[in-house]
């Protein structure tokens, strides 16, 4: 990948910490939504067919939410796109600070986005209830299209990111 900008530049910085935290950030997704799923769809903790599933599941492949989780990365990045360093004061470098501000960025995110069950329902869909020889394109796609309605933005793979304007 070829970077564009200035070697000590807050997007080489913070995106590098997006793609360090990549791993971790996408099995907490998981993790996180499979619980929230449990917390709200199943308080009384009745066992049925897909209870045992989630609860079967082990989290070990996450490159169905690669693609989500760099989107979410971009967003981040584009809405926070002054590429100016700050003046730090308490000791720590910039990339222990960007990383911090994106895991703390994303979990609150993820609380908000579960609140809508569509999102729950493609994230359990690409992971959990993923059927062996399924294309993911149509889920992958849904979780695109979240995105767009939840940001206003569109994301194009040349084009990069686009504000969508509202009449």
């Amino acid at each position: 990948m070829i970077h564009k900008y200035f070697k000590l530049d807050k997007n080489y910085i913070l995106e590098q910490a997006q793609i360090d935290s990549e791993q971790e950030l996408i099995v907490y997704l998981i993790d996180f939504v499979k619980k929230y799923y449990q917390d709200q769809f199943n308080p009384l903790g009745l066992v049925d067919e897909p209870v045992k599933t989630i609860k079967a599941h082990k989290t070990e492949y996450t490159d169905r939410l690669i693609e989500f989780y760099r989107n979410l990365a971009g967003v981040y990045r584009y809405k926070n796109s002054d590429n100016q360093l700050e003046l730090l004061f308490d000791g720590q470098d910039h990339y222990a600070k960007y990383t911090r501000d994106w895991k703390e960025t994303y979990k609150n995110w993820l609380v908000e986005f579960c609140g809508k069950p569509n999102f729950i329902k493609a994230v359990l869909e690409l992971t959990v209830f993923f059927p062996e020889g399924k294309r993911a394109e149509l889920a992958e796609n849904r979780m695109k299209n979240f995105i767009h309605n939840q940001f206003d933005l569109k994301i194009y793979k040349h084009k990069g990111i686009i504000e969508m304007k509202i009449a």
